[in-house]
């Protein structure tokens, strides 16, 4: 066809404007051509519109039988690869030149919208450099996920490129989390209008805090497993040996209360609340003052709870920690024990289940 190799004369002249518009008009008269598809996919990588080129080469993949055009488009999206891999590592080199930028931080990927998941696997893919069932490992529809621990500097470039991808991630510095103010609340001295909290500081000193209920921006709730050792039997029978085996024993509640403008977070936790102390709780109705028969500490948890709900109805909740604390407490048990958790619970057996909600509070507390 002639007015092929008009276009391919106009890519090798860099004319790219007229090479464009001849490409649209060919498409237009021949749709099903993969000869014509190819060199848009050639004029699109030119032009620096690397996704649109992508496109093109990979459908070709698919599509194409002719061993020529299979080629070139393999060889186009090598070429497409080697320019991101390029503009990524330069882009990671630039901010690394800036000390700030090394410091240590972790890079968060947030649940994957179903309907776009298979693009975003892609996506992924290419930007990490891994395979598809690698990145599919990676990405999921639920809760909270730690990427990657490393330089700041890197994380952003990595991260800005997964936004731009439509990938949902969010990243932040070790030493930011650190810097938040934790007050563990040992008791209510007073709840309207303003609050008056008895609690514990990062130093363990006791003192009392005042604020205003408008001060509280977002509620992180969680439970946090309470391990037993347990003794079993050898499941095979080959032995009578006993072995031991952690369980769950109980949770713990436990309930943060951000206040972004201090820079802190107020955490409640029913293992160490001192309900003997302080004001007793009445849940106000229309209708009625109803006081609720303090029996166990569970009901007096609930009750504290409910009060706390009553001025804060519409500030936002985030309760999908088990997912996160089940990977995390897991999987990066070094990070965690570098965080002191700021959580008062007696524990007979250690676990890492603290100091990932810890984190978890503090990366909602720092994405918000």
């Amino acid at each position: 066809m002639k007015e092929i190799k008009e276009v391919v004369t106009l890519l090798e002249e860099k004319k790219y404007q007229q090479a464009g518009k001849l490409l649209r008009k060919l498409q237009k008269e021949h749709p099903e051509n993969l000869l014509i598809q190819l060199y848009i996919g050639q004029w699109c990588e030119e032009t620096n519109n690397l996704k649109l080129a992508e496109k093109f080469y990979r459908k070709l993949l698919k599509d194409a039988t002719n061993p020529q055009v299979v080629i070139k488009a393999r060889q186009g999206l090598q070429r497409i690869e080697n320019i991101e891999k390029n503009r990524q590592q330069q882009a990671i080199a630039v901010a690394k030149s800036n000390p700030e930028n090394t410091e240590p931080g972790l890079l968060i990927i947030e649940p994957i919208n179903q309907e776009n998941k298979q693009e975003a696997i892609n996506n992924f893919a290419r930007i990490m450099k891994i395979d598809p069932y690698s990145a599919k490992m990676q990405l999921q529809n639920r809760g909270w996920r730690i990427y990657r621990i490393g330089a700041i500097g890197e994380l952003k470039v990595y991260g800005e490129e997964m936004l731009q991808a439509n990938i949902p991630v969010f990243w932040a510095k070790i030493s930011d989390i650190k810097k938040i103010h934790i007050f563990r609340v040992q008791y209510f001295e007073s709840i309207s209008p303003e609050a008056n909290i008895v609690c514990l500081n990062e130093q363990e000193q006791m003192g009392s805090l005042n604020f205003n209920w408008s001060e509280i921006a977002v509620k992180v709730e969680g439970l946090l497993p309470i391990f037993m050792d347990a003794m079993d039997y050898d499941p095979r029978r080959r032995s009578q040996k006993i072995r031991h085996k952690k369980m769950t024993q109980d949770y713990a509640n436990i309930l943060d209360l951000h206040l972004p403008s201090r820079g802190s977070i107020i955490r409640f936790c029913d293992q160490s609340y001192q309900y003997q102390k302080g004001i007793g709780f009445t849940i106000e109705t229309e209708e009625q003052s109803l006081l609720i028969p303090q029996i166990t500490n569970r009901s007096k948890w609930n009750n504290l709870v409910n009060i706390i709900d009553q001025r804060l109805d519409k500030v936002q909740v985030w309760s999908d920690f088990t997912a996160f604390g089940e990977v995390t407490s897991r999987d990066y048990t070094q990070l965690l024990s570098r965080l002191k958790s700021h959580v008062d619970i007696p524990r007979k057996v250690e676990t890492m289940w603290d100091s990932a909600f810890q984190l978890y509070s503090s990366l909602v507390f720092l994405k918000n």
